[in-house]
């Protein structure tokens, strides 16, 4: 009969098959929910995604009432320095790197890129382990070391980064770099407030020109519209933040949509500045306490905490700071400018790993996106941002079977990403969530 859709007569002989049942699919690239929907895994790939698949020799899985969706990939993180209330660098260790990895695995999330703030440890087989799926947890993209402006007393954490002094101290900079194979690089021009020396435009131009002499892409940390102009007219490849300070203008839009910038807007990094000041919905749910370092819970819930935010000459801007940031997401996302999920997550205890990708996602939606909007950019679009979306980011035939089974559906309410019943990588599942790991 014209149209129909005929059964998929896959034999599949291999007893390391598992075929899916009756789930209800989202895929990552837009489309609606597909109801009814097998998926069949061989190898760690997805073999077949449509109704009414029929196998020889798969272990099968009814998930009828389920939802599948890719998991989620986060493009600006960091990861090894965080443990229990401090963020230094003598927390970067091999175990504590996995662990967060894990973490970052039980909510969910199957990729992240740290954002400039590695060190050395990574770079000898331990990033390439990860990436290749051979360690427990996320796998591991790394900016290597960032480049920001000269500083005599860097925090520990950030004590590696390159610092120019002058456009000529750049290409010697750039060739150590890139002798870690970095995914991106990542450059800080921001004056923090007032508070900082902001990168000179003459800098920033000479690392986004001898990056691209090596075939790699640059990743700026800003706050300020001007700034955000300016390096889009030098060539930045991807905003790492939110423009906060002013609503983008055409000008800007028309020159980020031309030059093919990706914007990851890390809303929740903006919303964490401010919100533990009051008592935020989540602030006693599971889900979220349980991403927290120990000790964090009690930090953020003392009311010397909560005034101390209120008492600061930032939380005004902070506030208006957010605002702005979902006004320009929702400008940027309609220009048809590709947005990425990023979230910082990782970079100090407020800013919590695995839970704060959940969060983002619900304030994409209360910026005015649509929840299939907010998970393709979570999704597609961060597996674009990151270079590996030929394997990774969307369910479909080919690729890897990287995906989260979860008990509601999020295109109803987008907090249902956080009803997960399980998590898989390359068709195994490897967590049962974080309530329950």
């Amino acid at each position: 009969m014209a149209g129909a859709v005929c059964p998929a007569w896959v034999f599949a002989q291999n007893t390391g098959s598992v075929l899916l049942k009756n789930a209800t699919v989202i895929d990552g690239t837009g489309a609606a929910p597909r109801p009814q929907t097998d998926i069949l895994i061989t190898d760690g790939q997805i073999a077949a995604i449509q109704k009414g698949i029929k196998t020889q020799g798969a272990r099968e899985l009814d998930l009828s009432g389920k939802t599948v969706m890719p998991s989620l990939i986060c493009a600006h993180a960091h990861v090894g320095t965080l443990k229990g209330t401090t963020s230094s660098a003598d927390n970067y260790t091999r175990e504590n790197l996995l662990r967060h990895l894990k973490k970052y695995e039980n909510y969910g999330v199957s990729a992240v890129l740290a954002m400039g703030t590695d060190r050395p440890l990574i770079f000898n087989g331990f990033i390439d382990s990860t990436q290749a799926g051979l360690l427990p947890g996320a796998r591991l993209y790394s900016a290597g070391y960032g480049f920001n402006t000269p500083d005599p007393n860097p925090g520990s954490w950030m004590n590696l980064l390159l610092r120019p002094n002058a456009p000529e101290d750049v290409p010697a900079m750039m060739e150590k770099l890139a002798a870690v194979k970095p995914a991106v690089v990542k450059i800080w021009v921001d004056d923090h407030g007032g508070n900082a020396q902001k990168m000179k435009p003459e800098i920033y131009q000479a690392i986004i020109r001898e990056a691209h002499k090596r075939n790699i892409r640059v990743a700026a940390h800003l706050f300020y519209v001007e700034d955000a102009r300016k390096l889009t007219e030098a060539g930045i490849d991807i905003i790492a933040h939110s423009i906060r300070d002013k609503e983008v203008d055409q000008d800007l839009l028309t020159k980020m949509k031309q030059k093919n910038v990706t914007y990851i807007p890390t809303l929740s990094l903006d919303e964490y500045q401010f919100v533990y000041a009051g008592n935020p919905d989540w602030i006693n749910d599971a889900f979220f306490k349980a991403s927290l370092e120990p000790g964090v819970f009690e930090m953020i819930t003392d009311k010397t905490y909560a005034e101390k935010i209120r008492n600061s000459p930032d939380y005004p801007r902070n506030m208006s700071a957010f605002k702005t940031a979902m006004v320009n997401l929702k400008k940027i996302h309609d220009a048809g400018i590709r947005v990425a999920l990023g979230t910082d997550s990782g970079a100090f205890p407020v800013r919590t790993q695995g839970f704060t990708e959940h969060l983002e996602m619900e304030l994409m939606v209360k910026a005015g996106l649509t929840p299939a909007q907010a998970i393709t950019i979570s999704t597609r679009n961060a597996a674009a941002a990151l270079h590996i979306d030929r394997e990774k980011g969307t369910l479909e035939k080919g690729k890897k079977a990287d995906f989260l089974i979860l008990s509601a559906n999020p295109f109803d309410d987008i907090r249902n990403t956080r009803k997960i019943e399980s998590v898989w990588k390359e068709g195994k599942e490897v967590s049962k969530g974080p309530l329950k790991n």
